[in-house]
């Protein structure tokens, strides 16, 4: 389980809400809240999160160079689906206290004989009181080839 904090700005909002395609009009709000999706840019704020560049070490998010091996079902993870549930509106000036546990795996065949690894992650994000503001579910999906069955790469 993966713990840290999300100190929730008004600019950083203002910027997600622009970047959507918002108006000064909807960041000058007094009212100001969060888009739906906002919370998945507190990522930014997990030292674990892989996707996050470290200076000196290979960036798993560039695409210039593969990392994993996809034989071993660890170099083409899939975003396969993502739910967002809010209890309470995410405003600037909340510190929220994001908590991450892996949920449900399961496995389903492939149409080409190989199977498919699907891993859920539940993410709860919870104000400085404690109350649950935002509950995520995000699920994965891992391609594993049959076996003896060639991958991309290894193709002509």
């Amino acid at each position: 389980m993966s713990t840290y904090q999300f100190p929730v700005e008004a600019t950083q909002i203002a910027l997600f809400v622009r970047a959507s395609g918002g108006s000064d009009v909807d960041v000058l709000d007094s009212e100001l809240t969060a888009p739906p999706t906002f919370v998945q840019s507190g990522a930014q704020f997990d030292p674990q999160w892989p996707f996050r560049p470290r200076p000196g070490q290979p960036w798993l998010g560039s695409g210039r160079e593969p990392t994993g091996d996809p034989d071993a079902g660890d170099g083409s993870i899939l975003h396969a689906e993502q739910h967002f549930e809010y209890f309470l509106p995410v405003r600037p000036g909340m510190m929220l206290t994001v908590t991450t546990a892996p949920g449900q795996t399961w496995v389903k065949r492939s149409r080409s004989g190989g199977e498919l690894h699907f891993a859920e992650e539940r993410t709860e994000y919870r104000d400085a009181d404690g109350r649950l503001v935002v509950a995520v579910r995000s699920v994965s999906v891992t391609p594993v080839p049959a076996t003896g069955q060639e991958t991309a790469k290894e193709r002509p």
